[in-house]
């Protein structure tokens, strides 16, 4: 094992003083505070070698170094990158069936091509937040490093790091590959919810049984990928240190990349893949399938609702340096001022199939946020000619994936991709 590997293992802060609540999915903003606020006394060190670090590094891919196989863009890489053109505000995020013109005019949406303008002010709307998506572009899978292998009942589970942009950025992740017989399956991305176990919570090897989705997505016969959040679990990252304008942003790049070594390996269908996820898994689901289409199926669970009503409006649980640290510094922490909502984020991934768990007694994402999001969103999935893609569930519970919901979500989840 390499010091860096050993590194990796050693785990977040676990005190039970300092992350109360983070347990049981609630207790977000303490851990993010805590493990984060470790990242700001490092920056300062780190800001005086960052660009030492980030010629080497770019300077080694330009000549075909290990690991990487295209750069990325100088300007894609600091606080300061926006993109190339700012989108229109839209001060009513909940009808959707509009566009703004150069000119500044509405127009109804009518159709498909009418509502790819829409969809692309809101990609662009959410890059103001997140920063902009860096343009990578690969020639081929992510090197992977297998840790260890072990058999289960039925297949194989690995222990791996796949790199993202470079092997300064490596993401530990667990990869379940059930006995096929030589037939191509769908696969599953899985992302945990906030837990300092991470990925192996999801995968079934600590934590709560009742949080084990990637365990259980992988016994139905998915291929299916777990990964680690940024500072969670295995993975230390300061995202900021690489030049992201939030973590949000390298999760999706991260995961996106995990679509990637999924769509190479010889056992899946690429045609098939989804991604599950709850709380802060939840909306990182969603993240991923807006800004990258190889996603054809969506479950979130206790992932989102309304900017408006997340605690009253006040989203300062959205803005420490563990998601977007713009909503604070740019858009004070204002539901009014936001470029975009997830009203809006639901809709982007239309057509394609989402199923949504809202629990009714949710005390992070109050449920009728979730259903203004939905009413918000039906209209457009309408419009594409796929209203029944957009599957909600309401059950009488707390943040949890109660078991008979997910017994529920599976079945939907084996329809949608033909397991």
């Amino acid at each position: 094992m390499t010091t860096n590997e050993t590194a990796m293992r050693n785990g977040p802060v676990r005190s039970a003083d300092l992350v109360p609540n983070v347990r049981n999915g609630r207790g977000a903003g303490a851990f993010f505070a805590v493990v984060f606020s470790l990242c700001r006394l490092r920056r300062l060190c780190l800001a005086a070698l960052c660009a030492l670090v980030a010629g080497l590094l770019f300077s080694r891919t330009s000549s075909g170094g290990e690991g990487q196989a295209a750069s990325t863009p100088e300007s894609s890489r600091g606080e300061a990158a926006a993109p190339s053109k700012d989108p229109p505000f839209y001060s009513d995020k909940l009808n959707l069936l509009c566009f703004r013109d150069e000119a500044g005019l509405d127009h109804p949406v009518r159709g498909a091509a009418d509502w790819m303008k829409r969809r692309g002010h809101i990609l662009a709307a959410m890059e103001q937040v997140m920063g902009t998506r860096p343009p990578l572009e690969f020639e081929g899978p992510p090197p992977v490093e297998v840790l260890e292998e072990i058999r289960t009942g039925n297949g194989v589970r690995r222990k791996i790091l796949y790199t993202v942009e470079s092997p300064a950025n490596r993401v530990p992740a667990y990869l379940f590959i059930p006995k096929s017989g030589g037939a191509k399956r769908p696969a599953m991305l899985c992302l945990h919810q906030t837990t300092p176990e991470g990925k192996a919570e999801m995968a079934g090897l600590r934590g709560r049984t009742n949080r084990q989705f990637g365990l259980e997505v992988a016994q139905r016969g998915y291929v299916t990928l777990v990964p680690d959040y940024p500072n969670f679990g295995d993975y230390r990252r300061d995202a900021y240190a690489a030049g992201y304008a939030s973590a949000t942003m390298q999760g999706i790049v991260n995961h996106r990349r995990a679509l990637d070594l999924l769509a190479s390996m010889p056992e899946v269908d690429a045609r098939r893949i989804g991604v599950l996820g709850h709380s802060l898994g939840g909306h990182n689901a969603l993240f991923l399938a807006v800004f990258d289409e190889r996603v054809r199926v969506v479950v979130t669970s206790c992932g989102f609702n309304a900017f408006s009503k997340y605690y009253g409006g006040n989203l300062s649980g959205w803005s420490h340096d563990g998601y977007m640290p713009r909503i604070r510094s740019v858009y004070g922490c204002n539901p009014r001022k936001m470029p975009f909502d997830f009203t809006e984020v639901l809709a982007a991934i239309a057509p394609r199939p989402v199923f949504i768990n809202a629990p009714l007694h949710d005390d992070n994402f109050e449920v009728s946020g979730v259903k203004d999001c939905v009413q918000a969103a039906a209209p457009v999935y309408r419009l594409l000619g796929a209203a029944e893609a957009l599957a909600a569930v309401y059950p009488d519970a707390e943040h949890d994936f109660p078991p008979e919901v997910r017994r529920q979500a599976y079945a939907w989840l084996d329809r949608q991709l033909g397991l």
